[in-house]
């Protein structure tokens, strides 16, 4: 509803402009009223750019690439790439496009106050192509206001801002032409459920903040429709934001405490409620359970998911946070000692492991040496060679065959064994409906979603390790 006065008041105040030749004139301002002309110029556009402003940061960096020319012959070349950023965190978390800093050796960042830094990648998921990587500020940064996604109208106004064709800070705006549009990369790779925008998005904004009438992120700006006008289009701020607090979860994984939590709307409103508990683990001993909402911990407020993994990785190992919690309708403080890193679940044999990977993916696979792998592709450093494909699984209907490379799986690498068994022991393995898998075929990257087929032989699995 606010949204809806602004837009309202914004409409108003253009209203006014246009009848303003038939004002009296003084001072210098046409005056409308109570309003000035000069008053006028302060829209909610104006509002919500100065508002986010601080917390967009611009990208740059050189990366090598293969020349795609016909008669090259497999030659690679040096670019300039650009992109832009959003702050999450004060502390110098930003999150962007993972084509903005992929193969870039010196990540430069600068912000809206000029001042330049070196940044470094955190974690990434190719899949849904976001980052998050991270710089050390002087001091706190500006964190852009987050909106949510879930309720977006077509044709609400929104506002992008980015280091258009490296012109940083670039404005434009629009309104929202779609919504759920699913739009191909290559032939092996699309973005599902975007927002598709007519405010202009052009090489650079990538990685930048589609804002409503509020101010608030309501998407990150991903891509432009090429050799179309007014075809821009922006990854959801929900979805962006539950993939954000993973890779934040990965930048923290020393530090372990067995909560799984999901930002729940009601009335409009954000809350962090914990999805679940890991047996056995920090949060079951101090007396977590499912469907308490974490309102507070230590002394952070919590709204949504990403708040919490923002508290997790300004934690210690061993350190105990208290939090306030409510459970119905009663609140309740509890005590959560951080244990310094997750179990280790790799003290099993190797029979199990496959037979988890058999019965599960239905795949068998054979461990390749970094080299091998880095031959094919330099990003990865080893994955395992797929021996064989179980006839009538997930894994045959979605075309994998002998000789594919599986280098990740979910938001993680599968470099070796370890990797395995690290990635199979994780809870929301078990309730997974379909799981993302990365394998290589030749000098191709391509992409995959598998239905396990038997959880439970994940399930042994787990229980097996949690034993020895």
């Amino acid at each position: 509803m606010n949204r809806l006065r602004k837009a309202s008041s914004l409409l108003k105040a253009s209203l006014a402009l246009g009848i303003l030749a038939g004002g009296d004139l003084l001072g210098g301002g046409f005056v409308c009223g109570t309003a000035t002309a000069s008053d006028l110029r302060r829209t909610a556009i104006v509002e919500a750019v100065a508002g986010a402003r601080g917390a967009v940061v611009n990208i740059h960096g050189r990366k090598t690439v293969r020349d795609e020319g016909p008669d090259i012959g497999g030659n690679w070349k040096q670019v300039n790439g650009m992109g832009t950023g959003v702050t999450l965190d004060p502390r110098g978390y930003v999150l962007t496009n993972f084509h903005v800093v992929d193969g870039v050796k010196t990540i430069q960042v600068s912000t809206s106050e000029e001042k330049s830094y070196v940044a470094r990648l955190v974690a990434h998921d190719a899949a849904t192509d976001l980052a998050l990587i991270k710089i050390d500020p002087e001091q706190a940064l500006e964190t852009i206001r987050l909106g949510r996604s879930s309720d977006l109208m077509q044709g609400e106004p929104v506002i992008a801002v980015g280091n258009a064709f490296g012109y940083s800070h670039t404005v434009s705006i629009g309104v929202i032409s779609a919504l759920h549009r699913t739009v191909p990369v290559n032939e092996t790779q699309q973005y599902r459920d975007l927002i598709q925008t007519d405010a202009s998005i052009n090489p650079g904004n990538s990685g930048g903040p589609l804002l409503n009438i509020d101010g608030e992120m309501i998407g990150l700006n991903v891509a432009v429709r090429v050799g179309a006008q007014g075809i821009g289009f922006a990854i959801p701020i929900d979805q962006a934001l539950e993939v954000a607090g993973r890779l934040m979860q990965q930048a923290g994984s020393e530090r372990y405490h067995g909560l799984q939590v999901k930002t729940v709307y009601k009335a409009g409103k954000p809350f962090c409620v914990i999805d679940a508990v890991e047996p056995s683990s920090p949060a079951e001993v101090a007396g977590f359970v499912p469907g308490d909402v974490l309102e507070q911990a230590g002394d952070v407020e919590l709204s949504r998911a990403l708040d919490w993994q923002r508290v997790f990785l300004a934690t210690t190992p061993l350190e105990e946070l208290t939090c306030s919690i409510k459970r119905k309708d009663e609140t309740k403080q509890v005590s959560l000692k951080f244990e310094a890193s997750r179990p280790v679940q790799v003290a099993f044999n190797e029979a199990s492991l496959e037979q988890a990977i058999w019965e599960t993916l239905g795949l068998k696979l054979q461990p390749l040496d970094g080299n091998s792998v880095q031959t094919l592709n330099q990003r990865f450093r080893g994955g395992f060679q797929i021996a064989d494909v179980r006839p009538g699984s997930s894994a045959a209907g979605q075309y994998l065959q002998r000789g594919d490379v599986l280098v990740g799986m979910h938001i993680w690498e599968t470099a070796n064994r370890d990797n395995l068994a690290f990635i199979l022991g994780q809870p929301e393995m078990q309730s997974a409906e379909t799981i993302r898998v990365l394998v290589l075929r030749g000098d191709k990257t391509y992409y995959a979603y598998i239905q396990p087929s038997n959880t439970a032989g994940v399930a042994a699995y787990r229980e097996q390790s949690s034993r020895r």
